[in-house]
């Protein structure tokens, strides 16, 4: 499945991504990560002994010799079978040559720089290229994926990634400069919530890459222990389910956690300056006010919604809803103005001026957008209005929601399952990325669709109506070049046998006639 999704602007990937090389600390943090997994599987094995020692020596269990049972009869077969599977492995190594250089061997065609120089064409990113981050979950491995639109030919496809620690639940792009580029006026990373307690940042512009530039939170494992999943004032000791970056003030992010609290990070430092824990249960969402830099919006499980100015956390005005929060969003055409999506498939519309003495007022609208959860939910960033709510119904509907008077504009399954993730792209007009439970992602360009067009009309794309509407974008594979392949050869050959047949029909028709004429 695709958990999270976040769009990377146009221009601001670097143009030829660098290649990380190891160093001899990371070799050295590898080594000592796989002696401490290897004791833990150890102490793992030492303690399964002990029970199977209990085990076997339960009086009801003597007469089945229950620890001999999978011993050979014959241990000299199976030496000697041992030694027959040996011999013939390295038996024709005699002949083989060794070359220490690829250009010395005659059985390699063709020049390497030649191949390094494709590679490094394949992997450039141009400025009119957006990036599509995805972290998704295949068969319990976890990675993030880090892909290439370009929107003037609809392609989409993976462009790098790297593996994950855990489950990821939240990802957030953001541009301070951190670990080996700290200090650079602007970079291009993204940060990513996980299972784990901590949070990791990584570089898009680096390749192969074996560890996040910075890390947020604790790796000390006695010390998360000793917490035991209750709140502390330094790290998270639970699962991260919420990220925001500041991007006024840019060295800051802003993180909610299952262990009820949020945390203000200070990425110059890599260090937590601040703690909240005005929420009773797990946090599911956190956003940062798009203009008033230090208000924060949260949202849990405890059924509220708390927004305060972080510099006075003690002053927090409170919304009660009627389920747990999903998500939380702004609307960046109205300061005063916020979204709250729930668990019951309610959207609610509210205004922070209502608040009084710390309790907030009754919402604005309520809509009742889906009949499950509303698992995604985003506003357009420039059109105003225009709200896109994703369910586990497998439904994304959009809504006009201008005078506060909601109504919805169209609804359509987009082909991911249930929708997990939902954002608008940060340049195009009216681009949405789209991703669930079925480990696909789709764009959809609302632009060409006719009901959008029709309640949205000039705000939606400059120009003459779209003939038709486009098709979903999705991500393409090595697979689909071979369907494409495989396609246009069956086109090619069925053009022939077409033209082949229309030949012989007018050879035959020539024959027809000249018989016809004979007749005559």
């Amino acid at each position: 499945m695709i958990s999270a999704l976040a769009w990377v602007r146009k221009g601001v990937a670097a143009e030829r991504p660098t290649r990380h090389e190891m160093t001899e600390e990371e070799y050295a943090r590898l080594q000592s990560e796989a002696a401490a997994e290897i004791d833990d599987a150890k102490r793992e094995l030492k303690e399964k002994s002990m029970v199977d020692s209990e085990i076997l020596n339960d009086p009801a269990l003597k007469d089945f010799d229950l620890e001999h049972y999978d011993s050979p009869d014959d241990e000299a077969d199976a030496e000697a079978a041992e030694a027959a599977d040996g011999a013939h492995i390295f038996s024709n190594i005699k002949g083989l040559s060794f070359y220490n250089d690829d250009e010395e061997d005659p059985h390699l065609v063709g020049n390497g720089q030649d191949a390094d120089e494709d590679e490094a064409e394949e992997e450039r990113v141009f400025a009119t290229d957006n990036m599509l981050v995805m972290a998704k979950t295949e068969d319990d491995i976890s990675n993030i994926e880090v892909c290439v639109f370009e929107s003037e030919s609809d392609s989409l496809f993976v462009h790098h990634d790297f593996m994950l620690p855990a489950f990821p639940l939240a990802v957030e792009w953001l541009d301070f400069g951190v670990g080996r580029k700290a200090g650079q006026a602007r970079g291009n990373y993204v940060a990513v919530g996980t299972f784990e307690p901590r949070i990791e940042i990584w570089d898009l512009d680096t390749l192969d890459a074996a560890y996040p530039d910075l890390v947020l939170g604790t790796a000390d494992k006695k010390a998360l222990r000793r917490a035991r999943g209750q709140p502390h004032a330094d790290f998270h000791t639970d699962a991260v389910m919420g990220l925001s970056w500041n991007g006024n003030a840019r060295n800051l992010l802003a993180s909610s956690s299952a262990d009820t609290t949020v945390k203000l990070w200070d990425l110059a430092h890599g260090t937590c300056v601040q703690s909240y824990a005005h929420h009773k249960d797990k946090v599911q969402a956190v956003q940062w006010h798009p203009s008033e830099a230090a208000v924060l919006l949260t949202g849990a499980y405890d059924k509220r919604v708390a927004a305060f100015d972080s510099r006075a956390p003690q002053a927090v005005s409170r919304w009660k809803v009627d389920a747990d929060v999903e998500s939380v969003l702004w609307d960046p055409h109205s300061a005063h103005h916020f979204y709250v999506a729930t668990e019951s498939g309610a959207v609610r519309c509210f205004d922070v001026r209502q608040a009084k003495d710390g309790k907030g007022g009754a919402p604005v609208f309520t809509l009742v957008a889906h009949d499950e959860a509303v698992s995604a939910m985003a506003l357009h960033p420039r059109v105003p209005g225009v709200l896109v709510t994703g369910s586990a119904d497998e439904t994304l509907k959009v809504w006009d929601v201008r005078d506060h008077r909601p109504k919805m504009v169209v609804s359509r399954n987009v082909d991911v399952g249930s929708v997990f993730a939902a954002r608008f792209c940060p340049d195009e007009p009216m681009l949405l990325a789209a991703a669930g439970s079925s480990g696909e992602s789709r764009i959809w360009d609302m632009s060409t669709s006719a009901p959008v067009r029709a309640v949205f009309g000039g705000a939606v794309a400059a120009g003459a109506a779209a003939a038709a509407e486009k098709p979903l974008v999705r991500v393409q594979h090595d697979e689909d070049e071979d369907d494409d392949h495989d396609n246009t050869h069956a086109a090619v050959i069925a053009e022939l046998r077409g033209t082949a047949a229309n030949a012989a029909a007018a050879a035959a028709s020539g024959e027809d006639s000249d018989a016809s004429m004979a007749s005559d």
